[in-house]
């Protein structure tokens, strides 16, 4: 009777341990990206759909998605949001998108210029007849 109990005692606490281990959260994202290779970015950001809501240019969509270009995006941020989206972004996994990849798109994302500021665009005047 004391060997049963032991064992189921010990059972329980191996299974309890398995789940435990897998509610680990994944490490985080290193502080700084991999390599990234622009130009594989940027058509990988165009294969993968970013800009259906991003643009193509990466200077945001139509209200559905932000503009990434000229931002000062930090990789463990960047990488969070792709992997781990908190809106109605699609999480794009390392299945989907490997690390690698996603550090392309992370240095074509970074090599693009901010948008003019508004102040420098010409500025619309209507007739008011």
């Amino acid at each position: 009777m004391m060997r049963v109990l032991l064992f189921g005692t010990m059972s329980l606490a191996v299974v309890m341990a398995a789940a435990l281990a897998a509610q680990t959260p994944a490490s985080p994202a290193p502080a700084t990206a991999p390599a990234g290779n622009v130009e594989n970015g940027k058509k990988l950001f165009r294969q993968h759909g970013c800009w259906t809501c991003h643009d193509y240019d990466a200077h945001g969509g139509a209200g559905s998605g932000p503009r990434l270009a000229g931002r000062n995006l930090p990789w463990p941020g960047f990488s969070k949001s792709v992997r781990q989206p908190a809106e109605e972004m699609v999480p794009f996994t390392t299945k989907v998108l490997p690390d690698q990849d996603l550090a392309d798109i992370y240095a074509w994302v970074r090599s693009l210029p901010p948008p003019p500021p508004v102040s420098s665009l010409p500025s619309i005047k209507q007739d008011n007849r």
